[in-house]
């Protein structure tokens, strides 16, 4: 497997399924196969940053409490399965008044490189969106798209050549495996 420094992961349509607007914990779960994937990445000493955009707190949708809710869980999540999580970084801002903190701006990476020491060259995201391929193929990452939430409708405008595509976390998890055989 390629070692990477840290893989940054992306929330909605990567972790978990994506309806939109995700505003309490009980509208949110993961995919059955985020943790074996996340698992299978561990065991090669991979380590995680979770990236994320949330408009839905300037737009109102999202309170900012129940954010965090949904946050302490997966941290808890992680924390439980033995999965390196070094942070979750999210950004509120609404896309037309971003900020270089919201994706595919380097305002997050940069923060979680400088708290956690990041050789964000020699990292990898993951995620499902232009932002996130954006993003990563910006700052110099290999990138992966998932099939998963936007992803197949990423893949179809053939905006983006990633460096992996998987149909998802699952399959991706296995590509990179199999990368370092």
């Amino acid at each position: 497997m390629k070692n990477y420094d840290t893989i940054f992961l992306d929330r909605d349509g990567t972790l978990n399924p994506d309806p939109g607007y995700i505003n309490s914990l009980d509208q949110f779960r993961l995919y059955e196969f985020t943790i074996p994937a996340l698992k299978m990445l561990a065991e090669q000493g991979h380590r995680f940053c979770i990236m994320t955009n949330q408009s839905g707190i300037c737009r109102g949708m999202i309170k900012r409490e129940k954010l965090e809710e949904i946050h302490a869980w997966l941290k808890k999540v992680f924390f439980q399965n033995e999965l390196p999580l070094l942070g979750i970084y999210w950004n509120a801002d609404h896309p037309d008044r971003a900020t270089n903190m919201r994706k595919p701006g380097p305002g997050m990476f940069l923060e979680a490189a400088k708290d956690h020491y990041i050789d964000l060259g020699h990292s990898l995201i993951i995620g499902d969106s232009m932002v996130d391929m954006k993003a990563g193929k910006n700052l110099g990452m290999d990138t992966m798209l998932v099939l998963t939430g936007n992803g197949k409708k990423l893949q179809k405008s053939g905006e983006y050549n990633p460096t992996y595509i998987a149909e998802d976390l699952l399959a991706g998890a296995k590509t990179l495996t199999e990368v370092s055989q």
